[in-house]
């Protein structure tokens, strides 16, 4: 008998930014799976996950008779098998986009906290000087990567992967609070926000109507 079709649980697509980078990467490494969404900051949220045997959050993702909770934790269980689509061949380029992400998934609180996830707004924020700071380094990771390879693949590390799912929701978060990013980076930005999976994720999230107001940082622009 064959296995079930692993199922992804989410939460909402406008404001779940690690739910997006589990999504996004399963989609990139060519996982079949079903889907089960559930709305953040709500007692039916509560009710479902707490009877899941994860750690109370989403993503998790389940497969093969498994449980693997945590975005990162997902992608690198995935990427074991994937033929395609998870971390660079190339070590160098492999070793760089595994450290990027672990940063970015240990790291850059200030930004995250500033400025969340919230792709159908479009806000005006104060950051503060320590988010200044995380976006630099943000930025100055992306001319890193693509600094590392001559370009041609048109995405962060030569070939859509891991990574690339890793930072798309701080792009959506650079475009909805007006961050300028520079010109070395705009071939990946424009080849990731035109990419048909992410684009099907974001008018999902606009057709949402659910509102966290948690994440509804900053004035309307």
């Amino acid at each position: 008998m064959p296995s079930p079709r692993p199922v992804l649980w989410i939460g909402n697509r406008n404001y779940s930014s690690w739910s997006l980078r589990a999504w996004l990467a399963l989609r990139f490494m060519g996982l079949e799976f079903d889907l089960e969404r559930l709305s953040l900051d709500t007692p039916e949220f509560e009710r479902r996950i707490r009877a899941l045997p994860v750690a109370g959050r989403v993503p998790a993702l389940q497969i093969d008779g498994h449980w693997v909770w945590d975005s990162l934790a997902i992608c690198d269980f995935v990427a074991e098998s994937a033929s395609r689509g998870g971390w660079p061949q190339d070590p160098g380029l492999r070793a760089h986009a595994r450290s990027a992400v672990a940063e970015m998934h240990s790291g850059f609180p200030a930004l995250r906290s500033a400025m969340p996830m919230n792709i159908r707004a479009r806000r005006r924020i104060d950051a503060g000087p320590e988010a200044g700071r995380e976006v630099e380094r943000m930025i100055g990771l992306w001319c890193e990567a693509l600094s590392l390879h001559d370009g041609a693949g048109g995405w962060l590390y030569g070939e859509r992967g891991i990574a690339d799912a890793f930072f798309a929701p701080v792009v959506l978060r650079f475009l909805t609070y007006g961050v300028p990013m520079p010109e070395l980076c705009r071939p990946w930005l424009d080849r990731l926000l035109e990419d048909p999976e992410l684009t099907a994720w974001c008018d999902a999230a606009l057709a949402e109507t659910e509102v966290v107001e948690a994440d509804e940082a900053g004035t309307p622009v």
